[in-house]
C-alpha cells in the first residue's frame, strides 16, 4: 500500500511552470515620481476609501499597455510643465516599472507624466464615489433615526410584556443588530470622509 501511494504521489498532476523572469516581475520595487498634489490625493483616496493597495493600483494602471501609449500619445507637455510637482515614492511590481520605462522609452514621454495621466483616468470613478458618500450619510441618518424609534419601542414592549417575555426579547435581538449595523457604516463613512474635500 505504502509503495502505491509513492507511486501515485510522483505520478501526480504536473505543477504550472514560472520563469524566473516571471518570479522577478513579480518582485515589489520603490519607485519615484514627480506629481502634482492632487494625483498624490487621488491616489491616497482610491487605496484608503475603496480599500485598493496603492500597489495593485499602479499594477493596474502601469500594466494596461494600450492605454499607457494612447497617454504617451496624447500627452500635453505644457500643462504638465505648469504645476507644482510633489517627489513621491510608492511601492510597485518591477514589472509594471519595466512597463512604464518601456512607454517612456519607445515615445520618448516622461514616466513621471505617464503616472500623472494615467491617475487622471480614475477622475470619474472618485466623482461618482463622492456622489455615493453623500448618499450613504443620508442614509445612515434615516438608519440612526429607525434604531432610535427601535429603542423606544423596545422600552415600550419591556414595560407591557416585561424583560423575559419572547416578543420582547425578538425586538431586542432586532435591535442589537441594527445597533452593530449602525456602527459598522459608520466605521465606513468615516474613512470615507477623505473623499469630501477632494474636487476632481
Amino acid at each position: 500500500m505504502e509503495k502505491y501511494e509513492e507511486e501515485s504521489l510522483a505520478v501526480g498532476f504536473p505543477l504550472p511552470g514560472a520563469s524566473s523572469a516571471d518570479l522577478r516581475g513579480r518582485q515589489s520595487v520603490r519607485a519615484t515620481f514627480k506629481l502634482s498634489a492632487k494625483t498624490i490625493s487621488a491616489i491616497t483616496i482610491v487605496a484608503t476609501h475603496l480599500g485598493i493597495k496603492q500597489k495593485s493600483l499602479f499594477d493596474h494602471l502601469a500594466e494596461d499597455i494600450k492605454s499607457l501609449s494612447s497617454i504617451a500619445r496624447a500627452i500635453n507637455y505644457s500643462v504638465l510643465q505648469s504645476k507644482d510637482r510633489i517627489q513621491k515614492t510608492y511601492v510597485i511590481s518591477r514589472r509594471s516599472l519595466s512597463f512604464l520605462d518601456k512607454i517612456s522609452k519607445d515615445f520618448d514621454a516622461p514616466r513621471d507624466a505617464l503616472v500623472e495621466y494615467s491617475i487622471q483616468r480614475l477622475m470619474p470613478l472618485i466623482s461618482s464615489e463622492k456622489e455615493k458618500h453623500e448618499k450613504r450619510k443620508i442614509i445612515f441618518g434615516e438608519l440612526l433615526h429607525h434604531l432610535k424609534e427601535g429603542k423606544k419601542i423596545l422600552r415600550k414592549s419591556i414595560h407591557l410584556l416585561g424583560q423575559e417575555d419572547p416578543v420582547v426579547e425578538q425586538v431586542a435581538e432586532a435591535m442589537t443588530v441594527c445597533g452593530n449595523t449602525c456602527r459598522n457604516i459608520e466605521s465606513f463613512i468615516e474613512r470615507g470622509k477623505i473623499i469630501e474635500e477632494f474636487f476632481p
